[in-house]
C-alpha cells in the first residue's frame, strides 16, 4: 500500500484512484461498506483503490484541548487499511490551509487538480470544506464540474440503531468490548511501540510490555483477555494474553498506559510494534493490600483470559 501524505505535486503512480474520502476513525463496519463500494468503481474503472482521509483528525485540529477521542492512531489506521486491501492511503494534512478552503476549492485543488481523482464514495451525510459548508449534493454538483464521478453510501445499521464511531466509543468505555466488535467488524486494537516502563511486572513474575495510549480514547479502565499480533521483529506473530489498562493505583500512578502480559511468550520486545486487541473486560482496577495479594489476582486474571480465549475468541480480522 503506498501512503501519500500531500495532495500537490504528486508523481503520477499516485493520481487516478477512484478513492473513499472520510475519517474512517475505527475502520468500522459503516466504513467498510464506504470502502467495498468503492473497491467495485474502481475495479469497473480499472483504478487504484484509495482512500482519502486526514492527519490529525480534523476535530484534533479545531479542539486540541478536548478529551482523547480516537479509536485508532494513524498507524493502527494505516495497517487496518492495508489489510482491506487499500492501494493508495492519501493522508493528507489537516492544517490552517485545509481547514481555510472552500468546498470548490477543496473539490478543485484537492481532489482534481491535486490527487487526481477519477471517483469518489462518501457517505450522505458527508460534509466537506471550510465550516462544513459543502453537503453531500455540493460534491456530486462539483464532481460535475471538475470532471470525477460522485457515488453517495448509505449509512449503515445493525438491528436498528446506525453504525458509529461514537456508538463504539460508548460500548468500550462501558466495558462491552465484544459489542464494540460487532459494529468495528473486528476486535478493537491498540496499536504502537512497546516503552519502556518500571518493570515491576518483570520482579512480580508476570512480565510485561508497556504501550502509551495518548491521544486515543480510553476503554473502560480494567484487565481484559486479549490477543496480541507482534507486527516486528524476530517474533513476529499472533499470541493470546491479559493486559491491564490503566493507571496502576497500587503504585500511586496516574498516567494511563497498556500492560501485556503475553502467555508463554520470551524475549525482549522493547521497540518492537503491537497490535492488541480487547476480547473481554474481565475485572476494574483494583488496589490490592499487599504485593502477594496483587500477584494472586494476576494468576487468577490469567486463568480466566486463558479459558475465555480458548473457548471463544473472536476471529482477529
Amino acid at each position: 500500500m503506498r501512503i501519500v501524505n500531500r495532495w500537490h505535486g504528486l508523481e503520477p503512480a499516485d493520481r487516478g484512484a477512484a478513492a473513499a474520502i472520510g475519517n474512517f476513525d475505527g475502520v468500522h463496519l459503516g466504513h467498510r461498506s464506504v470502502i467495498d463500494r468503492t473497491r467495485e468503481i474502481a475495479t469497473a474503472l480499472n483504478a487504484p483503490l484509495g482512500v482519502v482521509t486526514f492527519e490529525p483528525h480534523p476535530r484534533s485540529f479545531f479542539a486540541p484541548k478536548a478529551p482523547p477521542f480516537r479509536l485508532m492512531n494513524a498507524e493502527a489506521l494505516a495497517n487496518r487499511m492495508a489489510r482491506l486491501g487499500v492501494s493508495h492511503l492519501y493522508m493528507l494534512p489537516f492544517d490552517a490551509a485545509m481547514a481555510e478552503l472552500s468546498p470548490e476549492a477543496f473539490a478543485r485543488d484537492v481532489l482534481a487538480d491535486g490527487l487526481g481523482l477519477r471517483h469518489v464514495v462518501v457517505g450522505r451525510d458527508f460534509c466537506f470544506g471550510k465550516g462544513r459548508a459543502g453537503t453531500a449534493d455540493d460534491l456530486i454538483a462539483l464532481g460535475k464540474a471538475h470532471g470525477f464521478g460522485v457515488t453517495l453510501a448509505d449509512l449503515l445499521e445493525i438491528a436498528g440503531t446506525q453504525v458509529s464511531s461514537t456508538a463504539i466509543r460508548n460500548a468500550l468505555s462501558e466495558g462491552r468490548p465484544r459489542e464494540a466488535a460487532a459494529m468495528l467488524g473486528h476486535l478493537h486494537r491498540i496499536e504502537g511501540a512497546v516503552l519502556h516502563g518500571a518493570k515491576r511486572g518483570h520482579d512480580l513474575g508476570f512480565p510485561t510490555a508497556n504501550m502509551g495510549v495518548d491521544q486515543l480514547h480510553l476503554p473502560k479502565l480494567g484487565v481484559y483477555a486479549v490477543k496480541v499480533d507482534i507486527l516486528t521483529g524476530p517474533q513476529a506473530g499472533g499470541y493470546l494474553g491479559v493486559a491491564s489498562l490503566g493507571v496502576r493505583p497500587m503504585f500511586g500512578e496516574n498516567t494511563a498506559n497498556l500492560e501485556t502480559y503475553i502467555f508463554d511468550f520470551k524475549g525482549d520486545l522493547y521497540g518492537q510494534h503491537l497490535s492488541v486487541a480487547l476480547v473481554e473486560y474481565l475485572r476494574p482496577e483494583l488496589k490490592f493490600d499487599s504485593i502477594d495479594a496483587l500477584i494472586a489476582q494476576m494468576g487468577q486474571d490469567c486463568a480466566q483470559a486463558r479459558a475465555i480465549l480458548a473457548a471463544n475468541c473472536p476471529p482477529a480480522t
